[in-house]
């Protein structure tokens, strides 16, 4: 039986991604499914630079709005329903489109990755959880670090998810958690497919960044965090771990004023999209694209419908 046809299109934040996602659905026929794990909560509109219902138009999108801020969600949870929705696309006659910047959910998924490997000793995991409920969670970092520097280097300090499971995996395991995303990232895949991965200039990038920040406070960003803690989403869930929304605790404490919130919001952004470009180098079968060797996105788009049918994949 023929491998599935899959497109993805990747790259840090504020790279340009959702323009030229677009492009590439109206021309080739997609329904995008993103691979963004933040953009699977309700409410967190603004700060995560989700697509409007006017900018989507007639193209469906998928994994958007999911669940709510309050509720658990993995990469277990993704890469199941993303491989439903590949099959429901295909079946439809449409091509599935990838689209996002977080590299984990997009390897889980093209490699069909196993993480199920699930610790017995639940008292363990609860101690990791433990100390982020009583305010230590950079502990868990120093952890991590000591055990999977590799593993960390491509973890948010903040991300005590992912960090918990990390831990977990090499206490019940002790093999690195890197170690094993490397060993399974060889497994064959179910797909066939051309992983594009954007990425321009440094400085211009950080403008684009910083730009993009100004515009979410314009846009209501204060507001919309302030809802979600009405609404009882606090600093220690993973949804509110997610930067344009942790700094705000700090400003609602009144530690920083509004100007330092701006700053440390654009700082920790540019320090994500940094991460993020490592770990899609580490990629394997990545197509790496110069937006600044491009006159324009509908260039950009051009080249990767050329490729798409060049490859024959």
């Amino acid at each position: 039986m023929p491998k599935s046809r899959v497109i993805v299109l990747a790259g840090p934040t504020a790279v340009g991604k959702t323009a030229i996602s677009l492009k590439l659905a109206r021309e080739l026929g997609c329904e995008i499914i993103s691979a963004d794990s933040m953009q699977i909560y309700k409410g967190m509109d603004i700060g995560t630079a989700k697509i409007t219902k006017e900018e989507m138009g007639d193209i469906r999108h998928h994994l958007i709005d999911v669940v709510n801020p309050g509720e658990n969600f993995d990469v277990f949870q993704y890469q199941e329903m993303a491989k439903n929705k590949i099959q429901e696309i295909i079946s439809r006659g449409n091509i599935p489109l990838i689209t996002g910047g977080t590299g984990f959910y997009i390897q889980a998924l093209l490699y069909d990755i196993n993480f199920t490997e699930e610790s017995s000793d639940k008292s363990y995991r609860r101690e990791l959880q433990e100390l982020v409920d009583t305010g230590r969670g950079q502990e868990l970092y120093e952890k991590l670090l000591c055990v999977d520097k590799e593993y960390a280097g491509t973890v948010h300090p903040n991300n005590y998810k992912r960090i918990i499971r990390a831990l977990d995996y090499y206490n019940n395991t002790g093999e690195k958690f890197s170690s094993h995303n490397e060993e399974q990232s060889k497994n064959q895949s179910p797909y066939n497919f051309n992983y594009f991965v954007l990425n321009m200039n440094r400085e211009k990038l950080y403008k684009n960044i910083d730009r993009r920040v100004d515009i979410m406070f314009d846009m209501g960003l204060l507001e919309e965090v302030k809802n979600l803690v009405k609404q009882g989403y606090d600093r220690n869930l993973t949804s509110m771990q997610a930067i344009g929304y942790k700094e705000f605790f700090d400003y609602f404490d009144g530690a920083i004023d509004l100007e330092q919130l701006k700053n440390q919001i654009k700082i920790d952004t540019r320090h994500y999209a940094k991460r993020q470009l490592t770990w899609f180098r580490r990629e394997k079968e990545t197509i790496f694209i110069d937006k600044d060797e491009f006159e324009n996105d509908d260039k950009v788009a051009e080249y990767i419908i050329k490729k798409y049918y060049k490859e024959g994949i």
